[in-house]
């Protein structure tokens, strides 16, 4: 599969309102044999950071913003039913992530991907206060807090978040991961506003889970070290 040459031809499709061609240029790529989780990772994972990069820096009109990210909203749900479901790994995943449509988006990908991996997974979206963050990791216990954001004013509220529960030793068991196009962009952001590890898309983020659940935010671990001797 030509990746490079999909994604150039379906970003042509989508950028210009072309329903009907996208559908059935997807239904061809399905028809050739390719898997519902291939085309998510490898095209419309692509696609939806190609259309947040070209409209953060006004390189894609707003109507041309909105025709891709509907459509590529439809297709990815669409993909969803196809995913293959793998035996549950008995871990539960809280994600949540930042209030724009290419974000919720993204983190409806993640999600349905997780879910289909196995992990027992809750998705909010947006625009969710840290209060209510709180008083729901504080409800569910997951075993990982997922939180994904491509803007970089999202950050400080995520800095706020990790802060006060790190401060507060509140879930000492709990993982926290973040990814999306700001940690992307700032290398060793995730580790200075406390995360335990990143991950740069779905491919990533799966197999950071699988290889990398023990790890912990080494400059937290050492303040909670400190505390416990004391």
């Amino acid at each position: 599969m030509n990746t490079e040459r999909i994604i150039e031809q379906l970003h042509s499709h989508l950028v210009s309102g072309e329903r009907r061609s996208a559908r059935k240029f997807v239904r061809a790529l399905y028809s050739s044999g390719a898997s519902a989780e291939t085309l998510a990772k490898e095209v419309f994972w692509p696609l939806l950071e190609m259309t947040s990069t070209l409209f953060r820096k006004d390189q894609m009109t707003t109507l041309a913003h909105q025709y891709s990210t509907r459509m590529l909203r439809m297709f990815v749900d669409q993909a969803q039913e196809r995913y293959e479901e793998k035996a549950l790994r008995g871990r539960s995943i809280c994600v949540f992530c930042g209030p724009n449509e290419t974000e919720e988006l993204a983190g409806q990908m993640v999600a349905d991907l997780l879910e289909a991996d196995g992990y027992e997974v809750t998705f909010a979206g947006g625009g969710v206060a840290n209060d209510d963050i709180s008083e729901e990791l504080a409800a569910r216990q997951p075993d990982v807090l997922l939180m994904f954001a491509s803007s970089a004013k999202d950050a400080p509220m995520i800095r706020e978040l990790i802060d006060s529960i790190r401060e507060k030793n509140a879930h000492p068991a709990m993982q926290i991961v973040v990814g999306g196009g700001i940690f992307n962009r700032a290398p060793g952001l995730d580790e200075e506003i406390g995360a335990d590890t990143s991950a740069k898309g779905p491919a990533d983020l799966l197999k950071t889970l699988l290889t990398q659940k023990n790890v912990r935010n080494e400059r937290w671990a050492k303040k909670l070290r400190v505390r416990a001797a004391a």
